[in-house]
């Protein structure tokens, strides 16, 4: 079920960018007709301030990364406009990558070949076991936690034509609601995801859940998720002031 190694080679370009909604929050303030970025300008705001970007950033870049290396890639949407990519590599064989909600790394999901399975499986969701099911033009993901406890995703596999991508990116770069940055943690042993969500933070391991210690400041979170982002701290804070505004 894992991708070649010239698919991997390139989503792992990835590895240390998290999946942050601080950067629209940021970048609302910048005078700009178009909220969401052109890949050059996503690469310029991470040299400069270790951003990345939201679901629909992290794919937009992914897709123009898999193009330059001539592999077709293309965009595929859930229901609630989560996005992920879909590439094909040289056999011609899929593979969902869904650096949005920060896999491990991507996943066969052609059914036809032989290597395509729907048990549950590890090494490619942090903190969590995987099943996919097929669905006619459907592809249902499976999400299994340590506790037992199951959750469910639906991709729509038609292809994303690139317009429609950008103009959903639009929509969704001005929809500014509540701060959320998600971040994979490599360790040795597995892979743990740490997550922001409306001023609580905590980190998942393949054993389960850790709350972290409750901030009371805005600058306080803002120097927490710095740190762990690698976002600049005072980008982050200035996201934060957006929000909380």
């Amino acid at each position: 079920m894992k991708a070649p190694q010239r698919v991997i080679d390139i989503w792992r370009r990835f590895d240390d960018f998290p999946m942050e909604t601080l950067t629209k929050a940021w970048y609302s303030q910048i005078a700009s007709v178009n909220k969401q970025r052109t890949v050059d300008l996503m690469k310029l705001h991470r040299e400069e301030y270790g951003t990345s970007g939201n679901c629909f950033d992290l794919a937009i870049w992914l897709i123009n990364e898999f193009r330059e290396n001539q592999l077709q890639a293309y965009a595929v949407f859930t229901p609630d406009l989560h996005v992920a990519v879909v590439v094909i590599d040289d056999e011609g064989r899929k593979y969902l990558c869904d650096l949005g909600d920060q896999w491990i790394q991507p996943i066969l999901i052609d059914r036809e070949h032989e290597e395509y399975t729907e048990e549950f499986l590890e090494e490619f969701f942090p903190g969590a076991q995987i099943k996919l099911t097929a669905q006619l033009e459907n592809l249902v993901v499976t999400y299994r936690r340590p506790n037992g406890k199951e959750s469910h995703q639906t991709f729509n596999l038609t292809p994303v034509s690139d317009n429609e991508l950008i103009a959903a990116g639009e929509t969704t770069q001005r929809n500014i609601r509540s701060p959320l940055v998600e971040k994979r943690i490599f360790m040795d042993d597995q892979v743990a995801h740490w997550e922001f969500d409306n001023y609580q933070s905590f980190i998942c391991y393949n054993t389960g859940r850790e709350i972290e210690k409750q901030l009371s400041r805005v600058e306080e979170w803002a120097n927490r998720i710095s740190k762990v982002s690698g976002m600049d701290e005072d980008v982050v804070l200035q996201a934060l002031e957006v929000y909380s505004g």
